[in-house]
């Protein structure tokens, strides 16, 4: 990170940068950021290795062939359109390292087995008895991806341009005859193929991050980065896992449902899509996989408990019982209130957001004087009542925000008060019959 960030004791701090804590009252542009950015690490068999790429969900429905291997509706892509029926922007990475297909003419724009299912066919253009060139297409499937012209008897391979699909093998000679790729195959993905995607994932800024994963491994992994950025660099999301209640933490979702885990996909999207003043809770599940949701009543209660975020049956539809993370073991600083997602959501956006506008607004800017302390003042005064404007919080007082000089020349201190509004989950009603 080029800024520090994370939570504080003493004003000690080396690198620029923000430090917040949240911590439970003890009882007796301001703008606000976007959400719907998700990441995910993927077991693909087609596509760019190596590197995080961007998908927008318009390029998944437009421009999933060349990016995924298949097309949109294709049965390997359910587990993507369950993400993209919330999120908004996928940061993608596919792990591990593949072999690319090839034949005497091509070699697969990129490794994996989807790479065998291309086909190159060569006709000859004729006049006569003469051939003049010939006609190079790359199939998949089957079905045509692209097709050239190349003049002269005696054309070679290195008169053709790449495409989407394959990478022509210079100075081949051209003959009339249909030629299969093979050879591909995909990588095998270990924990450190993971461990190579959080490497190249802290870069980037999002909302939720998933990893469809049964290995206890894997998600160790993804647990301890996510407490490692939350905590020591500030950088506020949360992480989608299949039954990892161990992590015990507020960053940390553990889905329960069904023995694979899939449903990871739906509850990454719907997690990074849902707006700070909602809630997942009740959420009808309207993806593509079959849900378990054959639990008693006790072993629903028992779910809550344990801090599972489990599907239940309603009416013959799987609905989100309650929109909680792992978080069991409150303290003083962590009491209740941080088992809730709304809240842990709420108080990520004030995070993120204050960072953003200290960062961008004042850091080597503003002089840290009287002046420019009411300047941040009000600036965190303006973020807060537009939480409040929402019902993302409530009861805001521009008492409860006090900004001072901190114990350097460089310093602020900022002490906030916010009360976090959740959704309506439960009644409790007494009806008196006169």
């Amino acid at each position: 990170m080029a800024l520090g960030g994370g939570t504080w004791v003493t004003q000690n701090k080396i690198l620029p940068g923000s430090y917040i804590n949240f911590v439970s009252a003890k009882r007796a542009s301001s703008t606000l950021g976007e959400r719907g950015y998700a990441a995910m690490p993927l077991d693909l068999n087609w596509g760019v290795e190596g590197k995080v790429f961007t998908v927008t969900a318009e390029d998944f429905k437009n421009n999933s062939l060349t990016l995924f291997g298949y097309d949109y509706t294709h049965a390997n892509m359910k587990g993507l359109r369950d993400l993209f029926l919330n999120a908004k922007t996928l940061y993608a990475y596919r792990l591990g390292t593949g072999t690319k297909a090839t034949c005497k003419y091509a070699t697969a724009k990129y490794a994996g087995t989807r790479g065998n299912n291309l086909k190159v066919v060569v006709t000859a253009i004729t006049d006569g008895a003469n051939t003049t060139g010939y006609n190079v297409k790359t199939l998949l499937d089957n079905v045509v991806m692209d097709s050239q012209n190349v003049t002269g008897a005696s054309a070679t391979s290195s008169a053709l341009t790449n495409n989407d699909f394959v990478d022509w093998i210079a100075s081949v000679s051209l003959e009339a005859e249909t030629v299969s790729l093979s050879g591909g195959a995909n990588a095998t993905v270990t924990t450190q193929s993971y461990s190579d995607f959080l490497d190249k994932i802290e870069a980037y800024s999002f909302n939720t991050i998933g990893a469809v994963s049964t290995s206890s491994d894997v998600k160790a992994l993804m647990t301890a980065f996510t407490k490692r950025m939350r905590d020591e660099q500030g950088v506020k999301f949360q992480c989608v896992l299949h039954k990892y209640t161990t992590a015990d933490f507020e960053g940390v979702i553990s889905v329960e449902n069904n023995t694979a885990a899939d449903l990871v996909y739906w509850v990454t999207g719907a997690s990074a899509g849902c707006e700070i003043n909602k809630s997942n809770t009740n959420r009808l599940y309207d993806g593509e996989y079959t849900v378990n949701t054959d639990y008693t009543q006790s072993e629903l209660e028992a779910a809550l408990t344990a801090g599972k975020f489990i599907f239940h049956n309603v009416d013959g539809n799987a609905r989100v019982l309650e929109d909680i993370n792992t978080l069991t073991t409150t303290t003083i600083e962590k009491g209740d209130d941080f088992k809730s997602n709304q809240t842990i959501r709420v108080l990520d956006q004030v995070a993120n957001d204050i960072a953003f506008i200290f960062n961008t607004r004042y850091l080597g800017i503003i002089p840290n004087d009287e002046s420019g302390r009411i300047s941040l003042w009000n600036d965190i005064i303006t973020h807060h009542k537009q939480l409040e404007s929402i019902h993302a919080i409530e009861n805001f007082e521009s008492s409860d925000v006090t900004v001072e000089a901190g114990e350097t020349k460089k310093s602020v201190v900022v002490f906030d008060k916010i009360t976090p509004t959740n959704c309506m989950a439960q009644l409790y009603m007494q009806c008196v019959v006169a």
